[in-house]
């Protein structure tokens, strides 16, 4: 019988975007933070309460109402979206460093992902992990704290885009460092010092007149009391405002985040 040639694979056609590509990059992201999903959800739900157990025990009784709840009450939405940005920073970060430092980016660089592929499935993994934190710690927080919901879109905008916010900004943080220490300055020195000092345990107008212009040019300001303004109906600063410049610095790291990818800036020998 005459020997049949096996024809070699042909390969997989591709249009302008590719689609499965970014899914698979996507969902590897994902089954990485859910596979350890007592130190990457679990672990926040838990810090959380203890942060509002803390204030409760310390603080509940002593601070008056703020704009008509309880002090509780008017800290929980502050308290739930900074556990959702710190989740999303950590896990693009971490992610970017990790591939790094162990040598295997290349795997991420080598298949046929543009650099916009690559941002989007890396920032949408981060923020996945932003958002089941948030949702995760809001029904565990129910428990012990009256829940009050004013605006859904507020809610989910501010959540969504916060999320992203602090993922993109762990790519950039992550295609930056070199090592561990890095980045550990980045969460130090940047993400905690910003979402602790913009009004999530307390009111701007509780600053000096002289310093409350920090808070204003604070874009984590506008996540928290955009957030919060969609539970409780008050904010300290106008919503609009607050809808344009979360969306208006997203727009910058998500530019950022591009150039980064698309010249390889220290991810490429």
């Amino acid at each position: 019988m005459p020997s049949s040639t096996a024809l070699p694979p042909s390969p997989r056609r591709m249009g302008r975007v590719n689609w499965r590509g970014g899914w698979e990059l996507y969902m590897k992201e994902v089954r990485r933070f859910m596979k350890v999903y007592l130190q990457t959800v679990a672990a926040p739900i838990v810090t959380t309460l203890l942060f509002l157990a803390i204030f409760a025990l310390a603080l509940g009784r002593q601070v008056p109402q703020s704009y008509g709840v309880s002090f509780i009450e008017f800290l929980a939405p502050g308290l739930v979206i900074m556990a959702m940005v710190q989740n999303a920073f950590a896990n693009t970060s971490s992610s970017m460093v990790i591939s790094k430092v162990q040598g295997n980016i290349v795997d991420i660089l080598m298949p046929p992902l543009s650099a916009s592929e690559l941002t989007a499935a890396y920032a949408l993994g981060g923020t996945t992990r932003g958002i089941v934190v948030g949702i995760a710690t809001t029904a565990a927080m129910a428990f012990f704290v009256t829940i009050h919901v004013h605006d859904v879109f507020y809610i989910v905008y501010h959540g969504v885009m916060a999320s992203l916010m602090l993922s993109l900004l762990g790519l950039v943080g992550g295609i930056w460092a070199d090592k561990f220490d890095h980045i550990a300055a980045v969460t130090n020195f940047v993400v905690t010092p910003l979402s602790f000092l913009s009004g999530t345990f307390y009111t701007i107008d509780r600053l000096p007149e002289n310093l409350q212009f920090l808070a204003h040019i604070n874009p984590f300001f506008y996540m928290i009391d955009g957030f919060r303004y969609g539970f409780i109906g008050h904010d300290d600063a106008l919503p609009l405002t607050g809808l344009a410049v979360v969306a208006a610095t997203n727009a910058v790291l998500l530019a950022v985040t591009y150039a980064m990818f698309k010249t390889g800036y220290k991810l490429k020998a």
